[in-house]
């Protein structure tokens, strides 16, 4: 799996929010050692760029 580049052009929302949202899951994977890591080739921010374009996960900022 590349990096999910046409559902970034297609983003019409907070760039850094959806930036911020795909860092802490390849955080989080990457800690969690999660399998899907070997089936994306070891391409963990792709994978967590992915799940986060598709939905796969959700994400929201939290206000004070």
């Amino acid at each position: 799996m590349i990096f999910p580049l046409q559902e970034l052009v297609e983003y019409d929302q907070n760039m850094y929010e959806i930036t911020s949202a795909a860092s802490r899951r390849s955080y989080q994977l990457s800690m969690l050692n999660d399998p899907e890591i070997e089936d994306n080739d070891g391409k963990v921010v792709s994978l967590a760029a992915q799940q986060v374009f598709t939905k796969e996960i959700e994400f929201r900022l939290e206000t004070e």
